[in-house]
């Protein structure tokens, strides 16, 4: 479903500000993978995402996502075959408009804009079942703006939206993180059942260790621009945080300094 060969991003080349974002990072996602991505500040997780997703072209090798070779295709081609939901809640809606028409145009993603754009009852229906199954009364409020809903509410939206059309591929790049614990915890049981019951390819950037191995079904952990670890099935079924901190000290040759993943 992906493939990511050999790729290189250096970001400010032949400056004193040049910084290698990726050396050489392959890894491929079967159809059906839930992987968590995880690593410390710019190790390289949330780079790797968006040059997948083509908002950073590659200085060097290749990306295949259903068969296809996007490498050179720019972010505004590949959003057709993907779905993504950003750290920020105030991202992938538009605020000024209703949760209904924020849908139906998720829903018309790639379509041509024509005549036939109107929201029918069957459709307005067929939001109403999917907005129910978030548990959080939004079915009951087709028209509100956006804008006006909590941080959880737009973020469950949007990762509703990112799954209407069911991508080739789901891109979560630490979506629950600028979200309270509580409300994380429930965007997350909402992450899982979307993409348990579409079937998804997804792959999520999360900073927190306890929540890359609790969802997915493989664990990857990035360190300088490079993926050290890469643990799936029943090994990381067993997997505890003690254990990750272990193999990363093993396979870094340093220990595992980031506060935030290690408190959350």
């Amino acid at each position: 479903m992906l493939q990511v060969n050999g790729i290189y991003k250096v970001f400010n080349p032949g400056t004193v500000n040049q910084k290698v974002a990726l050396r050489n990072v392959s890894v491929k996602l079967e159809e059906g993978d839930f992987v968590t991505l995880i690593g410390g500040n710019g190790a390289g997780k949330s780079t790797l995402l968006n040059c997948i997703a083509g908002v950073y072209p590659i200085d060097r090798g290749s990306i295949i996502i259903d068969g296809v070779d996007v490498t050179k295709l720019s972010e505004h081609k590949r959003a057709s075959i993907l779905g993504r939901v950003f750290q920020d809640p105030m991202m992938g809606t538009a605020s000024n408009m209703g949760i209904e028409e924020n849908l139906a145009l998720a829903f018309r993603r790639g379509q041509r804009r024509g005549l036939k754009w109107g929201i029918s009852n069957k459709e307005r229906e067929m939001y109403r079942e999917l907005l129910k199954q978030l548990d959080l009364g939004l079915e009951n409020r087709l028209s509100t703006k956006v804008g006006l809903l909590s941080g959880g509410q737009r973020q469950a939206l949007t990762l509703l939206m990112a799954t209407l059309k069911k991508p080739k591929l789901l891109l979560l790049d630490e979506h629950t993180a600028a979200l309270d614990p509580k409300t994380a915890e429930k965007v997350l049981q909402q992450t899982d059942k979307l993409i348990g019951e579409n079937k998804l390819t997804a792959l999520m950037v999360t900073h927190n260790m306890r929540d890359a191995i609790r969802h997915g079904n493989r664990l990857i952990m990035m360190y300088d621009g490079q993926i050290i670890l890469d643990i799936k099935g029943e090994e990381k079924q067993k997997l505890t945080v003690e254990d990750l901190l272990k193999r990363f000290g093993k396979a870094s040759g340093e220990e595992f300094a980031n506060d935030r993943a290690l408190l959350s």
